[in-house]
């Protein structure tokens, strides 16, 4: 009775604690431009939050156990789509981004039939090509997208060259995404998704639709990346084939697994790590892949769970050093 009660309390605890912690943070990143940070820092924070929207997507679809290598393309789909719509036909941003987002979800969902068939290496090879593939089309397409010089002449988001403004914004837009990817991890679907990158099998024997869910989560997930692409595309004003291709993509999983990819926080833990580290260190910014190199060879050997499983370390590690002593005294 008391160890359920114990598991009740602890449960109600987490329930306030963690919504508590992020609105903390929150209220701190909303006073940094009072405090006089330069505009290049706040660029950094503004690119740090929408990697943070890409990471969490892209770790959403791992949550089915399923790797896929074409995240970055999705980005680069929701970008160039929203920047195309915009330039062409003069559609305002705030309409072109969440198209962007959808086009990028449709496509994610046309090719989720056909690979909802394939797991582990299989799924994550067949992704690969596909990515590639996005890349080659956006470049052959040249003549909306200006091939391999790039697009330029997007229109911004806001009729202003200050930074404060999109920092805000951009704030506000990694704040909702966020919301939204969590409550779409905790909802059944998302309790589901985890059945299943524990055991297809098991969770196909109690009526879970593998197939199903796994096209849903790639329809969402990637719903998300074109839309962290979209606000991209019209925050740079620019855009280029290199920001989407593979390379992209590995840039995303490296700040996944170094926050955790176990933890919600995991994403963001990563992600601001090895973005805004390297600024505050510009000494070593030439040597930022192989510090990124090292820390998740670090991560990966030592702490499985990621920066973010550090503080459920430290309180592993103090229970277990009270019962040692419990147990000192009791002898």
């Amino acid at each position: 009775m008391n160890t359920s009660v114990n598991v009740a309390q602890t449960i109600n605890k987490k329930k306030y604690i963690t919504p508590a912690i992020y609105a903390g943070l929150i209220a701190i990143l909303c006073i940094v431009p009072v405090t006089n940070v330069s505009a290049y820092y706040l660029h950094i924070l503004i690119m740090t939050f929408l990697y943070i929207v890409a990471v969490s997507s892209l770790r959403l679809i791992i949550t089915s156990g399923q790797l896929p290598l074409a995240h970055g393309a999705f980005m680069g789909i929701g970008a160039y789509a929203s920047a195309i719509f915009a330039i062409q036909f003069q559609w305002t941003p705030w309409l072109t981004i969440p198209l962007g987002g959808l086009i990028a979800a449709a496509i994610g969902t046309f090719i989720g039939y056909p690979f909802a068939r394939l797991r582990a290496m299989y799924y994550a090879l067949a992704s690969l090509f596909f990515g590639q593939g996005m890349i080659q089309v956006i470049l052959a397409l040249d003549r909306l997208t200006n091939g391999y010089h790039g697009l330029t002449g997007i229109p911004g988001l806001l009729p202003t060259i200050s930074k404060v403004p999109y920092y805000y914004l951009i704030l506000a837009f990694m704040a909702v995404c966020l919301i939204a990817i969590y409550r779409v991890e905790h909802s059944r679907a998302g309790i589901n998704l985890k059945a299943i990158a524990q055991s297809h099998i098991v969770a196909s024997s109690v009526g879970i639709n593998e197939a199903e869910y796994r096209i849903l989560v790639l329809t969402v997930g990637c719903f998300f990346a074109g839309l962290a692409g979209a606000a991209y595309a019209h925050y740079s004003q620019a855009l280029s084939t290199t920001n989407f291709d593979l390379n992209a993509t590995l840039w995303l999983y490296i700040y996944a697994w170094v926050g955790g990819i176990g933890s919600f926080a995991g994403p963001m833990v990563g992600t601001a790590l090895l973005m805004i580290a390297p600024e505050l260190l510009r000494v070593l910014k030439q040597y930022v892949p192989y510090i990124s190199a090292i820390i998740l060879a670090v991560v990966v050997y030592a702490m499985p769970k990621g920066l973010a499983g550090i503080p459920e370390f430290i309180r592993n590690s103090l229970a277990d050093l009270r019962k040692g002593k419990k147990v000192i005294k009791a002898a």
